[in-house]
């Protein structure tokens, strides 16, 4: 797995100073896992409505800010931690960099490559931590798979399925195209994983369908399906869909390799060889949010490498922005760098 290097150069004391920009699900467990780190203080926090944003303030003990933007130019914060919409993601990423502040954000940094490339130089030219949180890398199957993988000999096919029905479909941001993004974009996760096993991507074939909602602007759900093929010649398959359209949820990958075949169905994992099976030992999936918070801190505080790089981040946003054009277009596309 890629890690990070410290290559900050702002100096920081305990406890590390924090502003939260969110108050939904995935804030939620970042502002748990800050009240559980004693080197680390949750400060404020700015979120979409003031009612829930002065709420979720009261409950981890952190001021309400009128809006990120005035979080973000706080002169008490060390570092902001971006657990809003996705499209917002890269704008205030950028005003939190400009502002002197350390940056994680949860994927994807940007809806635009360009964007992203941008944003990962700024960091640098400042000395700044940008740290795209990819908290699948740390869960237990992932770790499970990687270390089991060399058992199935040499990998030609993999599968990865994740399907979530909705009934009905909310009437969330995550419904929303504009403010999610590309299905694979959004879920940027579900590229990065066979990113990180199988290396760099030769070319990507994509198809995209969405059942719209009566509300302007929503799906009630989509299917996104993609085929990569990698420059080490393994081909593999994802399967993404949510929504009112499906009714069983599947969440399901599969590798194989000439010596043998793994499968992980949600979180128990088997490994089948000459027509035995071995369950695969899985650990925990709980706390990866707080465990990607203390490799932040231990980062800041120690130098301590991280565990993924916004570099590799950005490759698989480029696989994700191949998928999409491929979508659009019907053409199997290059994926570039």
């Amino acid at each position: 797995m890629t890690q990070a290097v410290a290559t900050t150069n702002k100096s920081l004391v305990c406890p590390v100073r924090v502003g939260l920009v969110g108050t939904g699900y995935a804030a939620k467990l970042r502002a748990e896992a800050m009240a559980a780190e004693s080197r680390a203080q949750l400060v404020a926090v700015a979120g979409h409505t003031p009612e829930k944003t002065e709420v979720f303030s009261q409950t981890y003990n952190a001021l309400a800010e009128v809006s990120w933007r005035r979080l973000v130019e706080r002169e008490d914060l060390d570092l902001v931690i971006i657990s809003t919409i996705s499209r917002d993601h890269d704008l205030i990423a950028r005003a939190a960099l400009l502002a002197g502040k350390h940056v994680v954000v949860e994927y994807p940094l940007s809806f635009s490559v360009a964007e992203a490339e941008s944003l990962i130089a700024l960091s640098e030219s400042l000395g700044l931590l940008l740290h795209v949180e990819h908290i699948e890398l740390i869960g237990g199957v992932h770790q499970a798979l990687r270390k089991v993988m060399p058992l199935v000999g040499e990998v030609f096919y993999s599968r990865y399925i994740t399907v979530s029905p909705k009934k009905p479909a909310p009437a969330s941001w995550s419904y929303q195209s504009d403010l999610f993004g590309f299905p694979l974009t959004g879920a940027l996760s579900r590229l990065h994983r066979l990113t990180d096993l199988f290396g760099k991507v030769s070319t990507v074939s994509c198809e995209t369908r969405y059942w719209n909602a009566p509300q302007p602007g929503f799906f009630r759900a989509c299917l996104c399906t993609a085929q990569l093929r990698f420059v080490s010649g393994v081909v593999a398959e994802v399967v993404y869909g949510k929504g009112e359209t499906f009714s069983c949820p599947e969440r399901k990958f599969e590798v194989y390799g000439d010596a043998g075949l793994l499968v992980f169905e949600g979180d128990e994992g088997r490994l089948l060889r000459s027509e035995v099976v071995e369950p695969v030992e899985v650990g925990p999936k709980r706390g990866s949010f707080a465990k990607d918070t203390q490799m932040v801190i231990d980062f800041l505080l120690e130098g301590t490498p991280l565990y993924v790089t916004p570099q590799a981040s950005l490759y698989t946003l480029k696989v994700a922005d191949a998928a999409s054009r491929s979508a659009q277009t019907g053409l199997t596309v290059a994926v570039e760098g």
